[in-house]
């Protein structure tokens, strides 16, 4: 482990304890990115960096753009929790975490300060620059895990990062008046659907049943994709927007 931050635009080194080697010699090739959910920056840093709360992340970007690194890259962070990407179930091996600082709902859910996103777009590119990290695998903590998170959520400017050259985007299908598809419906349009879905990486399983998991996983997209209107529902807009990034992989 080193004892200094890996990325320039840290303006402090702040260890935490936890983290550990990466398991079976996996190396990196996800970005993950969360929001702190806490009402403060500096209780975000001291949480992530006390031994009991048994979680960690390499960064965390406090609302004024400075930057705190915590866990060394080439080390595991305990950030993404139970998880799963396109067959992988051990995120945090093969992942980087940046906590960008956001109270979330809880708290009012302010936006992400121009501030706040500069210092990430040059963060993100700085890891990029030295991880093999492709565009569909800079991802939200939702992501990959759709039944417990909901961060980074969905006022934050995924298509922003994509014009820096960070990630995988395209631009959202308008909004219709179309009901979509829902929960308990059945047929072609569903698996199709979750195919897509699992496709980009989500872990569903395609059983032409539009189940609690769809809901979930279509939610998730929505966030980060169509945040126009986050209901879990699979109208014309989802499936178009969901379509096209699909044809990007």
């Amino acid at each position: 482990m080193t004892t200094a931050p890996d990325s320039p635009l840290a303006n402090l080194w702040c260890p935490s304890p936890n983290c550990e080697s990466r398991r079976d010699g996996r190396t990196v090739d996800i970005l993950l990115l969360h929001y702190t959910g806490m009402e403060s920056a500096e209780g975000a840093l001291d949480w992530l960096t006390r031994e009991e709360s048994r979680v960690s992340a390499h960064y965390l970007i406090d609302e004024d753009g400075r930057v705190a690194q915590m866990v060394d890259e080439a080390m595991r962070a305990w950030h993404a929790g139970a998880a799963h990407w396109t067959g992988e179930d051990d995120i945090n091996s093969c992942s980087i975490g940046i906590e960008i600082h956001n109270p979330g709902p809880d708290f009012g859910y302010p936006e992400f300060p121009d501030a706040q996103m500069n210092k990430l777009e040059a963060l993100c590119a700085d890891i990029l620059s030295r991880h093999a990290i492709p565009p569909a695998r800079v991802l939200a903590h939702s992501d990959v895990a759709p039944a417990r998170k909901r961060d980074p959520g969905e006022k934050f400017d995924w298509q922003r990062l994509a014009r820096a050259g960070i990630g995988l985007w395209v631009e959202p299908a308008p909004l219709g008046a179309d009901a979509g598809l829902g929960e308990g419906e059945q047929g072609s349009d569903v698996e199709a659907l979750q195919e897509r879905l699992a496709r980009y990486g989500y872990g569903l399983k395609p059983s032409g049943t539009y189940d609690q998991a769809t809901v979930l996983a279509v939610t998730a997209f929505q966030r980060h994709f169509r945040p126009a209107r986050v209901d879990g529902r699979a109208d014309l807009s989802t499936i178009d927007t969901l379509r096209r990034l699909v044809e990007l992989l």
